[in-house]
């Protein structure tokens, strides 16, 4: 059983250290609202005033937040984590940001003789309450042996890809396609529809059909209702679409159905649904096509 830290908890990353106490590990965390971490307390998680106080206290610190400059609050600072790192710890940093940001704080890490890999996950919080997430990691072959015991008690399916960043680049790769997926779906639920088909049958059709990926089968009955919770709002897909469309003109990538489907996040953001699941792309392409919700 490992001493882990675990900045950021958040819908997944609460999962993920409840998983990680389910598993035995003792588990310091810390979030910017304590509130929201209360039910992880009451269940053993020690508390952290903030996050070098969890790098201090743990050999293994996992971060999970929203965006670079989020990683960058949690990080940097007298209470940050880097303050918290010592010779031989690990930080795990499981937030998607930019390749060339996650490799600037894996440098950073290393002057404090600690070591970093960046470890971003495939799937929602279902997949990972059922136990099917798919972890991808970047960064030295001899971390990633230390990290994999742990990261195969979060997911079954943890690879290493590469060096530091390139589990980003994959994981933003894989992000964008559920984006152009989810629109492609929408277009074929809205041709149906006016076709004159029940909405409810061309969606049961459709996840049962062979354009029904996992992410399809569990995220398209949203046309149909949106869950009260998003799982992934359009601000946070956005975010990876732009991510996407940079490393795409540093690679000299086109990415043309990635571009036209982030548009459809601009216009859904536009009618006030920015906090919605992103599958409300449905949504703003009924409008556009005068179908009701």
């Amino acid at each position: 059983m490992a001493n882990l830290g675990f900045v950021g908890l958040g819908v997944m990353g609460g999962q993920m250290v409840n998983r990680l106490l389910s598993q035995g590990h003792t588990v310091t965390g810390y979030n910017r609202t304590r509130s929201k971490a209360q039910w992880l307390i009451d269940q053993g998680m020690r508390w952290a005033d903030s996050p070098r106080a969890v790098a201090r206290a743990a050999d293994f610190t996992f971060v999970m937040v929203t965006n670079s400059a989020a990683i960058a609050a949690v990080t940097d600072g007298a209470d940050g984590v880097l303050a918290g790192l010592t010779k031989g710890k690990v930080l795990i940093d499981m937030s998607t940001i930019s390749p060339v940001a996650s490799r600037a704080l894996a440098a950073k890490v290393r002057e404090k003789d600690a070591d970093m890999v960046d470890s971003p996950v495939s799937g929602s919080v279902v997949t990972l309450q059922q136990g099917k997430l798919s972890v991808m990691v970047g960064g030295r072959r001899e971390t990633f042996e230390r990290v994999r015991p742990l990261l195969e008690d979060i997911g079954p399916k943890v690879t290493h890809v590469g060096d530091n960043g390139l589990a980003l680049a994959m994981k933003i790769a894989i992000n964008l396609s559920l984006a152009v997926q989810m629109l492609a779906f929408s277009e074929g639920v809205l041709l149906a529809e006016k076709s004159g088909i029940a909405r409810q049958t061309a969606v049961d059709v459709l996840t049962h059909s062979a354009v029904a990926s996992p992410m399809i089968q569990y995220r398209g009955p949203f046309v149909l209702e949106q869950p009260p919770e998003a799982w992934f709002d359009v601000n946070m897909m956005q975010k990876d679409m732009l991510l996407a469309m940079e490393l795409g003109r540093q690679l000299d990538v086109p990415l043309p159905t990635t571009a036209a489907t982030n548009e459809f996040l601009t216009s859904a953001r536009g009618m006030g649904w920015a906090k919605q699941d992103f599958a409300v792309v449905f949504d703003v392409l009924a409008r556009m096509s005068g179908v009701a919700k």
